[in-house]
């Protein structure tokens, strides 16, 4: 006899920001021993092969059967904690062509490819039974004998199915599917597999976006297929000038020279940060090593925009990046990114009008006036009177975007529900170890509500958000 997994998780790859849930039977033992209890015994590892070893094993847990004699576990606030954002590129990528092995910088400013190095894990399970022979009588453990009536505990464990999550949250109203036969039910990820032209990079964020020469960002995909052999063999980018005439294009094969990797089907012989990945997709990232970018640029039907595709051949939906000019008032440029539904990056430039203020938090005292502990009393013209000892000083900012659609209203509130959001500070002209930490500036939403807009109310929508620096300015001690 055997536990038995009752109900899992339908699909085998899961945003983990959702309730994990399994159920494990074993009616026989539940209704003729004591002190019954069901283990889990969790695994967790960026690798296949050692996913059932020892060394993967983050915890056991226990629990009692229900009324119903079935033990009921949800996971997700025990393996939640092994995924968390990716913020620096996976090692073989390079920013401006220096390696990350040798110098450090955000993610945002690859030339290439990423792979994930946190965001995304292996997980199985192991389930066990443990029960006394009799009421007063020693629990047993898995293998254990019972010394008074000499019944031992030879109940087999119960193996999950391997199963891969990411930084990913679902939404209560995100619609799940139950499986035809059975109890198991998930959410259906079936849009992200890369597999066709109408599949979507991992965002939400729409397929015509807007970004300054100087803006930096990636486009995040699933880069395998749990079923097909299909994965991204490369990207393409199709330059265009304002007439909608091609000037130019670049193919980028996703390998390891260029930060990526092309994996197989269902993560065969592969680790968990291959089947996620990050491109540089926008003009900055480009500009940093193509040619043929910079010569669309300059060309005499300048860029306009261009397009952006997974294929091997057709995976992806075609993005669109439209170069944005200027302000023609003189309005100073504003990029932020956060982190998304999905556990990757989205980015918006806002280019509209923007103000900034600095709030001041002042502790002060009254000094005395003279030299007090020396020898001879002195006056002194700097001392006495009340004085700051300490001030703390914290930059806000007002940002409003252009005119918007519907669906960019929906995809803001993203914007507003992240947990991280950061200012990214314009492009680098320097590739060196400081673009780390003044490059993207954490920041905070203050909006304490937010209006969705339809064409039907409002007809031209803008939003406005305001943001305030997660740093204080710093000031001398005293």
């Amino acid at each position: 006899m055997a536990v038995s997994i009752d109900q899992k998780p339908l699909y085998t790859t899961l945003p983990i920001g959702q309730q994990i849930i399994f159920s494990v039977s074993e009616p026989t033992i539940v209704a003729t021993r004591y002190k019954v209890k069901f283990i889990a015994e969790i695994h967790v590892s960026n690798n296949p092969i050692t996913l059932s070893n020892n060394s993967a094993l983050i915890g056991t847990f226990k629990t009692t059967p229900n009324n119903a004699g079935v033990g009921i576990f949800d996971f997700r606030s025990v393996i939640e904690t092994f995924v968390k954002p990716d913020n620096e590129p996976s090692f073989y990528s390079t920013y401006k062509g220096i390696p990350k092995s040798i110098s450090t910088f955000p993610l945002h400013l690859i030339d290439k490819f990423s792979l994930s190095d946190n965001s995304i894990k292996y997980f199985a399970i192991q389930f066990k039974i443990e029960f006394a022979v009799t009421a007063d009588g020693a629990v047993l453990a898995p293998g254990d004998t019972d010394l008074a009536t000499g019944i031992s505990n030879t109940q087999n464990a119960d193996n999950s199915d391997q199963y891969t999550m990411f930084n990913g949250v679902l939404q209560y109203d995100d619609v799940l599917t139950k499986s035809l036969f059975g109890n198991n039910y998930g959410y259906n990820l079936d849009e992200f597999y890369l597999d066709d032209s109408n599949a979507k990079f991992l965002t939400n964020a729409p397929t015509t976006q807007y970004a300054r020469l100087e803006d930096y960002g990636t486009f995040p995909f699933l880069n395998y297929h749990p079923t097909l052999s299909d994965d991204v063999n490369w990207i393409t980018i199709q330059y265009y000038n304002a007439a909608g005439g091609g000037i130019g294009s670049d193919n980028v094969l996703n390998q390891t020279a260029t930060g990526g990797s092309s994996v197989t089907a269902g993560g065969t012989a592969m680790t968990s940060n291959k089947e996620l990945s990050y491109f540089g997709a926008f003009p900055a990232n480009l500009q940093n090593w193509s040619a043929n970018f910079a010569a669309a640029v300059v060309n005499v039907t300048p860029l306009a925009y261009y397009t952006v595709q997974a294929k091997n051949p057709a995976l992806s939906q075609l993005y669109t990046v439209k170069i944005l000019c200027p302000n023609l008032k003189g309005y100073e440029a504003i990029r932020l990114t956060w982190l998304n539904q999905w556990g990757t990056w989205d980015y918006y430039t806002f280019n509209m009008k923007s103000t900034k203020s600095v709030s001041t938090n002042r502790t002060s005292y009254t000094q005395l006036g003279g030299t007090w502990n020396e020898s001879t009393f002195k006056i002194s013209d700097y001392k006495g009177g009340k004085k700051n000892f300490r001030v703390n000083s914290t930059e806000k900012i007002t940002l409003n975007t252009d005119f918007v659609t519907e669906a960019e209203g929906v995809w803001f509130e993203q914007l507003v529900n992240s947990t991280e959001v950061y200012v990214l500070e314009g492009y680098q002209t320097d590739p060196s170890i400081s673009a780390l930490n003044t490059y993207a500036q954490p920041t905070t939403i203050t909006n304490s509500s937010y209006t969705r807009k339809t064409i039907a109310n409002d007809r031209l929508m803008q939003y406005t958000f305001e943001i305030e620096k997660s740093k204080m300015k710093r000031t001398q001690a005293v």
